[in-house]
């Protein structure tokens, strides 16, 4: 035994040990270093700790050496080490970031590691830099140019605003049978049929669907929801032209809403979605009367997330069609299914977003004050 280096530990520093081990958190070497030093403490000889613990002799001498020079935190704990000096200096990092955030050389698509290692060297005195150094720094900046993400990047003009309020204040509103709100939108969606009957689910062995399959031809969704009542209808129709908008609006007027003094309808900009398509429709004194039923609400261009329908797409999506349908007759059949149970359920969407969030979150965008803080920045 080795009885130069005693270890006696306080019923602090035992009770600590104790639960650094049972915590099952703790990093293994620190767990191994704590149960060497309760071994020693019970007065274990160096190889039996060395065995029970399954560490080397050594590391044992090490243990109970670092714990009389230092206490407990000493013998568990190492000292941060230093590492090597860094490969990039500030500047040169500067430079990375700005050549990660540029467009990627001819002939490339993007970025990779090894492409901005070697335009570093080209760009600096490197006579060669790993991609491990580069991956790193550009983690420290939260940077990754080999990802890319369409998103929606709208013009916040005045019409913007203006629409967008209006659409906000028609969902703050409070419900009015005789003036009902309703969100109407389309889908596009691909019939496609399995070649091969899929193999049904088994205890411990997932569905089963062949990767090749045939398709059918398309159709699309019309889908409206009414904001306060927690209805929502979906029409399948084989085309979305002006004339089957026109006949939709018929429907909501004529069929879902006949006693309504006018039914209020919030619209994306589709170039479908007008008033000239029930002209182009019906006879000018039909038009007419379903016009003088009806009150349009654009959101603006590039806002269709205003639109309420566009969350009830997609969860009609995600809860019915994320599958193979092959003919019209089956997706009927399923999206007639799935719309009466939400249906039954009244399920609603609870939308939080008003005017007093945009003009918060959205206030430097809102054309005056825009304009206020480039003429405060131009003083």
């Amino acid at each position: 035994m080795n009885v130069r280096h005693r270890v006696t530990l306080t019923p602090e520093e035992k009770q600590e040990l104790k639960a650094l081990v049972a915590g099952g958190t703790a990093r293994v070497r620190h767990v191994k270093r704590a149960q060497v030093l309760l071994a020693a403490h019970a007065r274990r000889t160096d190889e039996a700790i060395a065995r029970s613990v399954q560490v080397g002799a050594s590391t044992v001498f090490r243990v109970k050496r670092r714990f009389v020079e230092g206490g407990v935190e000493h013998a568990l704990y190492d000292k941060q080490r230093a590492g090597a000096e860094r490969k990039l200096s500030g500047k040169e990092e500067a430079l990375l970031v700005a050549t990660a955030c540029s467009g990627p050389p001819a002939g490339r698509a993007r970025w990779t590691l090894q492409l901005l290692a070697d335009e570093m060297v080209r760009l600096t005195e490197h006579q060669g830099l790993s991609r491990e150094t580069v991956r790193r720094r550009l983690e420290e900046n939260e940077l990754k140019p080999w990802q890319r993400r369409m998103w929606c990047i709208p013009k916040v003009d005045a019409e913007y605003v203006a629409r967008m309020e209006d659409v906000l204040e028609l969902y703050a509103a409070p419900a009015d049978k005789a003036r009902p709100l309703v969100c109407f939108d389309e889908t596009p969606v691909q019939l496609i049929g399995e070649v091969r009957t899929p193999v049904p689910a088994a205890p411990g062995r997932p569905r089963r669907y062949d990767y090749e399959y045939q398709r059918n031809g398309t159709a699309n969704l019309f889908v409206h929801l009414d904001v306060h009542a927690g209805q929502r209808h979906v029409d399948v129709t084989p085309s979305r032209t002006s004339k089957d908008f026109a006949h939709q609006m018929r429907a909501i007027v004529d069929e879902h809403y006949p006693d309504a003094e006018r039914v209020r309808v919030v619209l994306d900009n589709l170039s479908t979605h007008s008033a000239a398509a029930l002209y182009e429709t019906f006879p000018p004194e039909e038009a007419r009367r379903l016009l003088r039923q009806l009150e349009f609400h654009y959101v603006p261009k590039h806002a269709s997330w205003l639109n309420m329908v566009e969350i009830e797409i997609s969860i009609l999506t995600r809860q019915c069609l994320g599958r193979r349908l092959g003919d019209v007759k089956t997706l009927k059949r399923e999206v007639a299914r799935w719309q009466r149970q939400r249906n039954l359920a009244r399920a609603r969407i609870h939308w939080r977003f008003g005017v007093d969030s945009a003009r918060q979150k959205l206030g430097k965008s809102y054309p005056l004050t825009a304009q206020a803080a480039v003429h405060k920045a131009a003083a």
